[in-house]
């Protein structure tokens, strides 16, 4: 349960820190003072998005820190545990909000993330909105209640998963499907593709040394005739190179017998003699080799014309055609086989729609008994909340040939009687406003019955009652604080009274600032004088103090 909160520079609260208890705790307070300031806060300890408007007006940032005693909630301390977090009896989570709407989250000192304040929350707190009574007429929010109160949330991932499966592999056939519609005639234009490269027979590297080929053979009597000049030069001119070095070889030998200091330029020279032979004999193999040929060099240039055409037609380099007529070859293969693998995926979908469906049926099977104990317990409800003979009763629609959803095969719909001899109706189409927020609250509180969340938020949710019916209200929601711990923001001194602690929120207005504060009503006389507010507005008298007096009395000693 939540036992400690505190807030700094958080909307109009500069500095607020509350100690709570176990059952039932009433938050009361003059219209605009800022009672449901305190639920925001919880929300955003819990995950809520945040914006700057969060930051006190002249703050840096806010901060809201809440304190939770775990030691009743061992799911929660579970989760704790996976997380690797610290899985004490005691949960602290921080939040930090800047004054650009950015914020910084922690779980007992760690950083985390708003997804994982929001998983741990769920297993926290349960807040009940003022506006619940307006989601009522929703199909969607209709089947969650059921689906909360069946405890229905790992069969419904569950589901949800199989759901996911089956929507994929139909998608991928679908896509198999229409590509086979034109799978003849895209198959007739594979085979001319590639029986026209196959006949090119393009080989890896080929191009690449026809270019080679084509370079030599389109010079040939330029190199022939350059060669020759230079095999000249080195040996047959006159005089010719080689006999020129023969010479000066010859000086240096016979000039280094009678200076060492030549020894290097002789040896350089020596050196010199034998590269120039190997160069002539290199010269020689060349002109041996090379000829004029203009059939091969003809050969050659229609063999390059012919792959560059291909090339153009494949819309790639031609180097690149061996590996487009792979491309070819794979993409008829998987064509040839597509009739078999729309045939496998036929086969898996039957297998995952059977999956599907006995989750589905699971599913069913929890709803339909959530439906009628919620039916009960809020037609129950009815009778002390000022409509005596209504009925409440959930529909819960199955359909298992239905196609396969996300959320299954059901359709659900609260229905009402009002009044009694009244036939059951849509809830939409019979309830008044002050109907329907009655109705909501009952709902809200069969809701919880069996819940293991510790603790309840309910924020105004008791707007539209008054009277009788508001005693009713907060006697229910007092024997609710019997199992859970429950806040309530409320403006019925009805409700307040049954509270087995109550805190006075009220607003101090500055001359350039607007704050707000919460005090704990711990004295008897505090909690009459409040009770008396709000049972006689401006003017309290005596008398409208000694009713506070008795209501607070009779409450709390179970009258």
């Amino acid at each position: 349960m939540l036992t400690h909160i505190l807030i700094h520079d958080f909307a109009i609260i500069e500095r607020l820190e509350l100690d709570l208890d176990k059952g039932l705790c009433a938050l009361t307070g003059e219209t605009g003072a800022g009672k449901s300031i305190l639920v925001d806060a919880i929300g955003l300890v819990l995950g809520d998005r945040a914006d700057a408007n969060a930051v006190r007006s002249g703050s840096e940032r806010a901060q809201i820190s809440a304190t939770f005693d775990l030691q009743d909630n061992a799911q929660a301390q579970n989760w704790l545990r996976e997380q690797d977090l610290d899985a004490a009896h005691e949960c602290i989570i921080r939040r930090v909000i800047a004054l650009d709407g950015r914020s910084r989250a922690y779980i007992n000192g760690s950083n985390a993330t708003l997804a994982m304040l929001r998983e741990l929350g769920e297993q926290l707190v349960s807040i009940h909105g003022q506006h619940a009574h307006q989601a009522l007429n929703r199909r969607d929010y209709q089947r969650s209640i059921v689906d909360l109160q069946a405890g229905n949330d790992d069969a419904l991932n569950s589901l949800a998963a199989h759901y996911r499966q089956w929507q994929a592999t139909h998608t991928r056939l679908a896509a198999l499907t229409q590509a086979h519609e034109r799978r003849e005639e895209r198959l007739d234009f594979l085979n001319f593709q590639i029986d026209e490269l196959r006949a090119v027979a393009p080989l890896p590297g080929e191009y690449a040394e026809l270019e080679e080929q084509h370079a030599r053979l389109a010079h040939a009597g330029q190199l022939i005739a350059n060669a020759q000049q230079a095999h000249t030069l080195l040996f047959d001119a006159d005089p010719d190179v080689h006999a020129l070095l023969t010479q000066a070889l010859s000086a240096l030998e016979e000039a280094a017998c009678h200076d060492a200091a030549l020894h290097d330029a002789l040896e350089l020279t020596r050196n010199a003699q034998i590269e120039l032979d190997e160069a002539a004999n290199a010269l020689r193999r060349y002109l041996d080799t090379l000829e004029l040929d203009p059939e091969r060099l003809d050969t050659v240039e229609s063999r390059i014309a012919l792959l560059q055409s291909q090339a153009r037609k494949h819309r790639c380099q031609p180097e690149e055609l061996p590996k487009r007529l792979a491309e070819l070859e794979s993409e008829r293969s998987e064509l040839s086989d597509a009739g078999e693998q729309r045939e496998m995926l036929q086969r898996e979908i039957t297998a995952l729609e059977r999956t599907w469906r006995t989750a589905a049926a699971a599913v069913s099977h929890a709803r339909q008994r959530s439906a009628a104990t919620l039916s009960d317990a809020v037609t129950e409800a009815m009778q002390t909340l000022g409509m005596e003979g209504g009925r409440f009763l959930v529909v819960v629609e199955s359909n298992p040939d239905s196609p396969p959803s996300q959320h299954g095969y059901d359709r659900i719909e609260f229905t009402v009687s009002a009044n009694p001899g009244q036939a059951l109706q849509a809830l939409t189409k019979v309830a008044s406003g002050g109907e329907l927020a009655r109705i909501s609250l009952a709902v809200q509180l069969a809701a919880t019955h069996d819940r293991h969340i510790p603790t309840l938020i309910f924020d105004e949710v008791d707007s539209g009652i008054g009277g009788g019916v508001a005693e009713v209200v907060g006697r229910m929601l007092r024997a609710l604080g019997a199992r859970h711990q429950v806040l309530c923001v409320t403006h019925l001194a009805q409700v307040a009274a049954q509270a087995h602690q109550q805190f006075a929120v009220s607003k101090a207005k500055g001359k350039d600032s607007t704050r707000t504060r919460i005090q704990k009503l711990d004295a008897e006389h505090a909690r009459i004088d409040e009770i008396a507010r709000m049972l006689g507005g401006v003017r309290i008298t005596e008398q409208t103090r000694a009713h506070a007096a008795e209501m607070l009395r009779i409450a709390q000693n179970g009258g």
